[in-house]
């Protein structure tokens, strides 16, 4: 296979005119080259935080505090999850993967409600689908077991002390959620020495001097906070000191688009449309131990092909700011998974 027009090359996304040759699922060179397209050829996304579960609730419960929405056991989000059946989950869920695939999405990251059976509904929910799900369970061991880690809600909400232990010995992926309605979970939360944490809204300077220090990764999610009202996280100070990746977070938010989460990001803080779009590629890869994010020999062909000469993107002249501030699922033109 041979994909040809400007070509998001590397880490750095450079801009070059040519074409990507695949084999066997696996990017094996990047030309230079005169072509007649005006495609956009780059990296297909890494979602690095979901709760794909909500998609049963979209919209669901208006001016409700952070708490009242997503609070376990009982807030809005938790009693909807319970109401609902497995198979109306499973078709709902299915919905936003579809989404999220046609998007250029070509993983995620979910913490995973429900213990067992949520793992088992998300699962049946990907099955023919070819956007990758990386399930870390929640609420018990045993869907740690049965996941790919164990996604923590946060640490003022029990003790992970044990279920951390045993994701380590698993060799598996552990997140937690800290800092997003305040600082007081951030310490706690880094003492587990998680694999990532999401969210960081609210650090305190200490907690930027543990994360550089620790190298630990951060999974931020703009539009999320400020549907919530928590803020925005402070993206300057941590991509100066660690791994920052993007994810969407709840689909009862926002829609799971990473083309929008990149333009909040952008548009928001003062991050370069670089950096937004390596959080929402490459970052996320890495955190998830996935070979795709990038556009270079050797890694896996997860690419995603938007059309330049769109009415939306016609007349750009900065493709990686294009891609990051003004692209959208209306300019896909192809998904490479």
């Amino acid at each position: 296979m041979i994909l040809e027009g400007t070509v998001l090359r590397g880490r750095d996304f450079e801009p070059v005119e040519g074409r990507v040759v695949v084999e066997d699922g696996t990017v094996v060179d990047v030309e230079e080259a005169t072509v007649d397209s005006t495609d956009i050829v780059l990296p297909a996304f890494v979602n690095a935080h979901t709760h794909i579960g909500d998609s049963i609730a979209k919209e669901a419960g208006a001016g409700l505090s952070l708490d009242e929405l997503v609070a376990p056991p009982d807030g809005l989000k938790h009693r909807l999850l319970r109401q609902a059946s497995a198979e109306e989950m499973i078709a709902a869920m299915r919905r936003s993967l579809q989404y999220m695939q046609a998007g250029g999405q070509a993983a995620f990251v979910e913490f995973r409600e429900g213990g067992v059976d949520g793992v088992d509904a998300i699962r049946r929910a990907l099955d023919g689908l070819d956007v990758e799900g990386v399930v870390l369970g929640r609420e018990t061991p045993e869907a740690m077991e049965a996941a790919d880690g164990f996604g923590a809600s946060g640490a003022r909400d029990g003790d992970f002390d044990a279920v951390r232990n045993a994701t380590r010995e698993a060799n598996k992926l552990f997140g937690i959620h800290a800092g997003e309605r305040d600082p007081d979970d951030i310490n706690p939360a880094l003492d587990l020495v998680p694999d990532f944490l999401v969210h960081m809204v609210h650090p305190e300077p200490l907690h930027l001097e543990r994360v550089a220090d620790s190298e630990i990764p951060v999974v931020v999610c703009p539009r999320s906070n400020l549907v919530t009202g928590v803020g925005v996280p402070p993206l300057r100070e941590l991509l100066d000191r660690t791994t920052v990746a993007l994810g969407t977070d709840n689909v009862m938010l926002n829609s799971p688009s990473m083309f929008r989460e990149m333009e909040f990001a952008t548009k928001l803080t003062d991050a370069s449309a670089r950096e937004v779009l390596r959080m929402a590629t490459v970052n996320g890869a890495e955190i998830a131990d996935l070979n795709c994010g990038l556009v270079e020999p050797s890694r896996d062909a997860k690419l995603l092909v938007l059309d330049g000469d769109s009415d939306n993107l016609s007349g750009v002249h900065d493709p990686v700011r294009a891609v990051v501030r003004r692209a959208g699922h209306a300019d896909v033109k192809r998904v490479v998974l």
